[in-house]
């Protein structure tokens, strides 16, 4: 398990690019994040969920 912190997690649930965009910056995970939340918002929380404690 990562190191992701409560604020990095609740982020990810609330607001999931902009949780994976402070952890990654502008890479290929927060991109497929923003894609996985604008189809979908429950895939855009597992998906950062997954990339940030994982």
């Amino acid at each position: 398990m990562g190191s992701a912190t409560f604020v990095e997690i609740l982020l990810a649930i609330f607001l999931p690019p902009i949780g994976v965009f402070l952890r990654y910056g502008c890479g290929i995970e927060f991109w497929i994040d923003l894609l996985l939340t604008l189809l979908g918002y429950i895939p855009g929380i597992i998906y950062a969920i997954y990339v940030i404690v994982g």
